[in-house]
């Protein structure tokens, strides 16, 4: 009798020339993106970026770079994973071809920007509206508003490009500023709204780049955000920030725009009466966790009677939080009885102060969609062009959204996938192996029916073929 001291069974390996496919899981997107007419999209706004006799159109160009990215690829080469499989893919187009394109948006930075961003829209509001119920256009009212997060975050480079400069904490790269729609947690992951690729050097706080990036990011919202006449209804918005968005001249701004917000405040020096002020817990209430519950630990007090706010826009409150300071945290002038004081400023319609402060706590989501969005291609910009890596930058948003837009679209609500990270997907379904076979003048795809996201797989072609079908009988319309 044999035994065999190894781990995992040894197997012979060969080379075979049949159609094997190792990322059969894409073909979700791949279904997803035909349901949409990408290609029509693009060749729409962005088909000055080829001749027009080209073989590889811009939007199989650009589907080809975003797969790559959401299938964990980093650099523009990495298409020839999708490149080995064409039976699946098709044809992908060389990396010669992709350098070509890359150079000529390049040299035309703002018709590939404008271009973009208006395709992006195009298909944000037909994806919005196929989601029914679960549209967050439709579920935006002043008390429950759509939320956009804006924060800014560090990409480090490990040679000189195109803009790049030091960092606050000692690096060299960029700073992007990122705009992101949460809509809720019942509802997906979010998406990416905008990405202002900035040199490493520019403030956290700028309110200029907080405006700007805002007004990319309206720009991006459906004709259901704004009235017949064109003008944003500002009141089915709120901003969340970190306390880098709590400048007075940002803030004003969103209050001439008729917007809400919810940001961080950094506290100014206290007095002593205030100090003692806060020791007196018969004027706090207890907060609420993440799923609704009250906490037993934590406290949150309407201060604006207490604490003056000067220059900032009518209607400003703030609001302050005290929680157990964590283990090894040091304490400061404000953190009394061994608590953390924290602050924030909102002028929304609501007065409920547990609810409000667990809105604002909820901004830490958006710093799962930032690290996904590195993860999906921001992490690492490969060109030494500035213009270029804001392209890039453009991809990476785009790769994300597919898998946000797929979880709003063609999933049922509640759906354990509906909240699955990036790498979750990947791992799970993306990198999901696959046959193709052909019969009765017909290709079909295999799939292993043991693999355990095999259900989900054939439960999303499913919902992407209703969703075409709808759209083709003008069941539904943007």
């Amino acid at each position: 009798m044999n035994y065999s001291t190894h781990v995992f069974p040894a197997l012979p390996t060969q080379l075979t020339g049949q159609a094997l496919v190792s990322h059969a899981g894409l073909s979700v997107l791949t279904g997803f993106l035909n349901a949409v007419d990408f290609r029509r999209l693009c060749e729409d706004r962005l088909s000055q970026f080829v001749p027009a006799t080209a073989t590889h159109r811009p939007g199989k160009i650009l589907v080809a770079l975003a797969l790559s990215l959401a299938a964990g690829g980093q650099q523009a080469t990495d298409v020839d994973q999708l490149r080995a499989a064409p039976g699946l893919f098709g044809p992908v187009a060389s990396d010669a071809t992709v350098s070509r394109f890359m150079s000529r948006v390049k040299d035309q930075p703002e018709a590939f920007s404008y271009g973009f961003a208006t395709m992006t829209r195009s298909l944000r509001s037909k994806i919005w509206a196929a989601a029914g119920p679960r549209n967050p256009a439709r579920l935006a009212t002043p008390t429950n508003p759509l939320i956009i997060d804006i924060d800014a975050s560090l990409v480090h480079v490990h040679s000189d490009k195109e803009s790049s400069a030091g960092t606050y904490k000692g690096g060299y790269g960029f700073s992007p500023m990122i705009a992101m729609a949460d809509y809720g947690k019942t509802n997906g992951t979010g998406e990416v709204l905008a990405v202002h690729l900035r040199p490493g050097n520019r403030g956290a706080n700028s309110a200029k780049s907080h405006i700007e990036v805002l007004n990319q990011a309206l720009a991006q919202l459906p004709d259901d955000f704004y009235d017949q006449h064109g003008n944003l209804q500002g009141e089915k918005i709120l901003v969340r920030t970190d306390s880098a968005g709590s400048s007075r001249e940002f803030l004003h701004h969103l209050d001439s725009l008729g917007i809400q917000f919810s940001t961080s405040y950094s506290l100014p020096v206290i007095k002593e009466r205030f100090i003692r002020w806060i020791d007196e817990t018969k004027y706090w209430e207890p907060a609420l966790s993440a799923d609704g519950d009250q906490r037993d630990d934590a406290w949150v007090v309407d201060a604006s009677k207490v604490i003056e706010l000067k220059d900032y826009p009518p209607g400003t409150r703030i609001y302050l939080r005290a929680e157990p300071l964590h283990p090894g945290a040091k304490a400061t002038l404000f953190d009394t009885d061994g608590n953390r004081v924290t602050a924030f400023l909102t002028n929304s319609p609501r007065f409920n102060v547990a609810f409000l402060d667990a809105r604002h706590r909820a901004r830490g989501r958006c710093e799962n969609r930032i690290k996904t969005l590195k993860s999906t291609g921001l992490g690492k910009l490969p060109y030494w062009s500035f213009a270029a890596n804001q392209a890039w930058a453009d991809l990476a948003m785009l790769a994300l959204n597919l898998v946000s837009w797929l979880q709003l679209a063609a999933l049922p609500g509640g759906h354990e996938a509906s909240c699955w990270d990036m790498k979750r997907w990947r791992y799970r379904l993306f990198s999901m192996a696959g046959k193709i076979v052909t019969g009765g003048r017909q290709r079909r795809l295999l799939i292993p029916e043991r693999a355990p996201a095999a259900r989900l797989l054939c439960q999303l072609h499913e919902g992407i073929s209703t969703l075409f079908q709808r759209w083709r009988h003008g069941e539904l319309a943007a």
